[in-house]
């Protein structure tokens, strides 16, 4: 018969309770390497969190840069509008009193030919 000696079964229970010593500290380091539920839904919260604060800057942003370049497109069409109105302004200051002298050269040179 092969059954084994008593050593040799103190010998193999000995190796399975090595064995199993270091399967349960693997199994231990595991379950700490692992996140509680608690924390995990703390940590998915700050991340939502974080989004939702990046998405309002984005948006903060956004609104701003679209204000700064009304405000540009104000400026320039107002620009437009200064240059215009001085256009104007020189035609009547300057061009239309030499008109009207010439016009009037013009008929009193015609009023005293007649």
């Amino acid at each position: 018969m092969d059954d084994p000696s008593n050593a040799e079964l103190a010998h193999r229970i000995e190796a399975m309770r090595i064995d199993l010593k270091e399967d349960f500290r693997e199994l231990v380091g595991r379950l700490d390497a692992k996140v509680s539920v608690e924390r995990y839904e703390i940590e998915r919260r700050n991340r939502d969190e974080v989004h939702v604060q990046m998405m309002e800057r984005i948006t903060a942003i956004e609104t701003a840069r679209d204000k700064e370049r009304q405000a540009a497109e104000s400026a320039r069409q107002k620009a437009v509008d200064d240059r215009r109105a001085d256009r104007r302004l020189i035609f009547s200051a300057l061009v239309v009193p030499v008109l009207i002298v010439l016009l009037q050269a013009y008929l009193a040179a015609k009023g005293a030919g007649s």
